[in-house]
């Protein structure tokens, strides 16, 4: 035994490092904690050593001595334990009758049940028919496409994509998915691969009217069709020789002049009613057709000139209620109108607008 062996204390638990010694028969060995404990030599036993001349014993477990079985007896097979056998059983798909039709769906789903409109939106895939859709999800940004969300949705189900903040939800506003559906180990109609290029009016998500039952979720949703009853839902799509062709050929009939309204027009605007406030929009995506190689304060200074226009069109009409939709986002947009309001238009007075009707997002204007 000498410095630096590795030992075991024998009537007692733990061990140590052989650090020195008191006299012939005391080792003070070093535990884990650093701690010196002197120690009879014969107590401790060396484990481990760094002298190559001193053979390494592994200490092995006692196997215990099996009755010898008798000559002409057969061995039984071990029985296996339930629990450690592999799970390999998987669920048939639910189909229901009449669903062979593909009908696939994007759900805007509050996150906080009963808040409408709402601060944070769960994104949902929704398979609602009996094939199995594999899919993929673009967001597109002028002609720059990124793929968003990829996978297999199985028969009458729905998938959780996301979550995203109000005020996040323009990136959402061009969409694009490709999809193609199949069944598993059964014999069925086969399907066109699907390619749905779409424009999300996403105004909806702010407005508590447009959140509405459905049979997907417990509570009231935003849901966008991508394919009903196998036909791929087509976004607005010009023909550029054909806008050509219309632009050449005259028309049947001369425009009526637009300052003189028909009877049907003069009913409804008598019955539209005179109390009801303005609303305008100022979300970016409502107000251009594109944000591409735009920076946020190009953006917000278009927000602030459609406000001033609107302001200094209605000015004069004492009593006219004006409703700005601005986001709840993060308050950039908000506070600019309101210092807006201070400074050019300190006479109106101003406030948040119905939560009911607008949520977070909305500030009222009374001149």
């Amino acid at each position: 035994m000498k410095i630096g062996d590795k030992v075991r204390f024998l009537n007692d638990v733990g061990g140590g490092v052989v650090t020195g010694f008191q006299g012939k028969d005391v080792v003070l060995v070093t535990d884990e904690d650093g701690f010196e404990v002197p120690t009879l030599a014969k107590d401790v036993v060396v484990i481990e050593t760094d002298n190559y001349n001193i053979p390494k014993k592994e200490l092995k477990p006692k196997k215990k001595a099996l009755p010898e079985a008798a000559p002409d007896a057969e061995e039984e097979p071990e029985e296996a334990d339930l629990a450690d056998l592999p799970l390999n059983y998987k669920p048939l798909p639910r189909e229901r009758r009449g669903a062979e039709e593909l009908n696939l769906f994007l759900a805007f789903v509050p996150k906080k049940k009963g808040q409408v409109p709402a601060e944070d939106l769960e994104i949902y895939l929704v398979n609602d028919c009996n094939y199995y859709v594999r899919f993929a999800l673009f967001l597109t940004l002028g002609d720059v496409t990124a793929l968003r969300h990829e996978g297999e949705l199985a028969p009458n189900t729905k998938l959780p994509l996301e979550t995203l903040a109000s005020g996040d939800l323009q990136v959402w506003e061009h969409v694009l998915v490709q999809a193609l559906s199949y069944k598993r180990d059964k014999a069925c109609k086969p399907k066109l691969p699907v390619h749905v290029p779409l424009r999300l009016d996403l105004s909806k998500c702010y407005k508590s009217q447009a959140y509405r039952e459905s049979p997907f979720f417990t509570s009231p949703a935003v849901v966008y069709d991508l394919v009903r009853d196998d036909k791929p839902v087509r976004g607005l799509q010009v023909d550029a020789d054909a806008l050509a062709e219309a632009m050449q050929t005259p028309a049947a009939k001369p425009a009526r002049a637009a300052e003189e309204p028909t009877a049907a027009e003069r009913r409804a605007a008598a019955k539209r009613d005179p109390q009801a406030p303005l609303e305008v929009d100022l979300h970016a995506h409502s107000l251009l057709d594109t944000l591409v190689g735009l920076q946020p304060v190009d953006i917000l200074d278009y927000q602030l000139k459609v406000f001033r226009d609107v302001m200094e069109q209605y000015k004069r009409r004492r009593g006219q209620r004006i409703v700005f939709i601005h986001g709840k986002g993060n308050g950039v947009l908000r506070k600019a109108l309101l210092h807006e309001l201070q400074t050019r238009y300190p006479e109106v007075r101003c406030q948040d607008a119905s939560f009911r009707e607008y949520g977070y997002g909305a500030t009222l204007v009374t001149l």
